[in-house]
Parts: C-alpha cells; structure tokens; sequence
C-alpha cells in the first residue's frame, strides 16, 4: 500500500513539474557558446602588464617573445637569495616551529 501511495505520487509531482521544464531553458536572447567560440577576437591584452593592445601591437608582441622566449637572467645575488628563500620555506614546511 505504500509502495502504491508513493509510486502514485512520484507520477502526480512529474506531472505537474512537466509544464516547468521550459523554464530550465536559457533566454532567447542569450548567444550560443559554439558562436561565441568562432567569434574574432580583435582586443588583446599584453601577458605582461594587462594592458589593452591593439591587433597589430599584440602581433609584434608575439613576434617578439618568439624571437626571444627566455626572460632575461636574474641577477646572481637575487638568484641565490631566492635560493635561500626556497629552502627556508622547505626547512619551516618540514619542521613547523612558530616565529
């Protein structure tokens, strides 16, 4: 008899909720994601700064990193402070004593 009462209900509430599922559907004038993808891109940004480049500045940009794609070498002092830094933070990841 249970079974019964909630079979029977489980079919009343999909039956009712039928009717609803135009609602899940997105807004007519939403745009398509296959659309948006083949969309020409004709703003860019610079990697480096974030700024706004025109088409032609971001072509030359590109041309340039792939002429040059090693940054520049970091001076010796800073390299082996960073050095330091990376293995003091290892030595605390390891042994966590408070400061």
């Amino acid at each position: 008899m249970v079974k019964f009462f909630f079979t029977t209900l489980i079919l009343i509430v999909t039956m009712f909720l039928r009717n609803f599922s135009v609602l899940a559907l997105p807004p007519e004038d939403d745009i398509p994601e296959e659309i948006l993808a083949t969309e020409i891109i004709t703003q860019a940004r610079s990697p480096f700064d974030n700024q706004p480049l025109t088409m032609a500045e971001y072509a030359l940009l590109k041309e340039k990193i792939a002429k040059n794609p090693f940054p520049p070498q970091l001076n010796s002092k800073l390299r082996q402070k960073i050095f330091l830094l990376k293995i003091l933070k290892m030595i605390r990841t390891i042994l966590p004593i408070n400061n």
